[in-house]
């Protein structure tokens, strides 16, 4: 049951957030709302008594939702960024807006043809030796020196068949 519950409230949260993507890209705001959503969250990680006010469901929703007119109205926020927020205050949605924002990056990065990537070099890890290893998505690119040592000796140890 309490899995269940989960997975509806986190479905909920991710519906909202779909909601106000699109809304945000008819509006033809998606660079600006992706980064009002990206500065709340870190505004929010820095304040650790606003970061409490979001999470304690025993607030009224009309003391959630003044505040976030009140930080929109001091942040400048577009008024779309606005009705969002104010709609996860109404709702106690604020706790979940860090993996929301997140999520509304993901979607913003793809419509900009962007892919997010981790690049490892000897710098990060002085392991790989030399090269790098790139990760974006499902895949793995491993250009680095200690994995072409590997196949390299991998290739020495087998056996060579001369009669084929």
């Amino acid at each position: 049951m309490m899995l269940f519950r989960c997975l509806w409230l986190c479905s909920v949260d991710l519906e909202t957030m779909h909601l106000h993507y699109i809304a945000t890209a008819k509006a033809n705001a998606l660079d600006k709302v992706e980064s009002e959503l990206l500065d709340f969250v870190s505004a929010t990680t820095k304040a650790s008594t606003f970061s409490q006010f979001m999470k304690d469901l025993a607030v009224p929703a009309d003391i959630r939702v003044k505040a976030i007119n009140e930080i929109c109205a001091q942040a400048k926020f577009s008024d779309v960024t606005k009705n969002f927020l104010v709609l996860l205050a109404d709702n106690g949605r604020l706790r979940h807006v860090d993996t929301i924002a997140k999520r509304f990056s993901d979607l913003t990065m793809a419509h900009r043809g962007e892919v997010k990537a981790v690049v490892t070099t000897v710098i990060i890890d002085p392991s790989i030796l030399g090269g790098l290893v790139v990760e974006f998505g499902q895949k793995v690119f491993d250009m680095s020196i200690k994995t072409r040592a590997r196949q390299m000796e991998r290739f020495l140890r087998d056996p060579v068949n001369f009669d084929a």
